[in-house]
């Protein structure tokens, strides 16, 4: 429906501005959401200043404002209103007049707004829907694929832990001092072939046989072992004492503490 109001000629300054022509939107059929439309028509040549956004009531919103032609030629100024609320029941709302220029109003109007439900029935409740049920989502190719990336997962590891523990086992076979520490539990209680057993393992580390003055190439073969090198300088004094002497001395640290020390170093450096 178009509600037309006649324009009235401008009065001098200090008169009462005048109604602008205003299509107004239809007084009907609105709920939450909706847009409702004001156009006003422009003069000729009036550029008027663009209304701001707003909330201009309870159930209205004022959106940003724009310019329209139509195919006649004539210029209007189109402002949206959103409603923003819902009633319980049909509602009448007021769009609130307001000016444009100091010269122009334009003038309220009346629409009306339904709710989104019908009104429930004098003391009922307002009917639940239950909720809807997920769609189901096939899984098939997802558990298939799920399979296939756990069962490689499981030879990956089974595969590693293999590796590991082979290496483990071959280190304790072929490496000096992993030899010298399994043998060195056998002769504890011998000082002699103690010493004698780790003296072997130095000799396979170095390829060839040390004595206390010629341990460097044992260094130079394994430069690992450098941070052990006092403690295996007193080991091969306390030897020559042991052997070539008047025994060890007192104070004489174990062949299994150092050779415990030495096969840390030759697992952290083995190939």
């Amino acid at each position: 429906m178009k509600a037309w109001l006649l324009a009235a000629a401008l009065c001098a300054g200090g008169a009462a501005a005048a109604d602008a022509v205003v299509q107004q939107p239809r007084p009907f059929g609105y709920t939450v959401g909706d847009l409702v439309t004001q156009r006003i028509l422009l003069a000729p040549g009036v550029e008027p200043a663009l209304p701001e956004p707003l909330r201009a009531n309870a159930w209205l919103e004022r959106r940003v404002a724009r310019f329209e032609t139509t195919p006649d030629g004539r210029r209007w100024l189109a402002v949206d209103y959103q409603v923003v609320n819902a009633p319980r029941s049909l509602a009448s709302v007021t769009i609130p007049a307001w000016d444009l220029g100091p010269a122009l109003r334009v003038p309220a109007a009346t629409i009306g707004v339904a709710p989104l439900t019908a009104p429930p029935a004098p003391g009922e409740a307002l009917p639940l829907r239950p909720e809807r049920a997920a769609p189901a989502i096939p899984t098939g190719e997802m558990q298939r694929r799920l399979g296939a990336w756990l069962a490689a997962l499981a030879a990956t590891v089974f595969c590693w832990l293999g590796w590991v523990g082979w290496n483990a086992w071959r280190d304790r076979r072929t490496l000096p001092f992993a030899i010298a520490l399994r043998e060195l539990r056998a002769t504890a209680a011998d000082p002699a072939a103690a010493h004698r057993t780790l003296h072997h393992a130095f000799d396979r580390t170095a390829g060839a046989v040390l004595h206390g003055g010629r341990l460097v190439p044992l260094f130079e073969r394994a430069p690992w072992l450098q941070p052990l090198q006092p403690q295996i300088a007193r080991f091969y004094a306390d030897s020559a004492a042991l052997f070539f002497g008047a025994g060890l001395p007192p104070d004489a640290p174990s062949p299994q503490a150092l050779c415990r020390q030495l096969r840390r170093l030759e697992r952290r450096h083995a190939p």
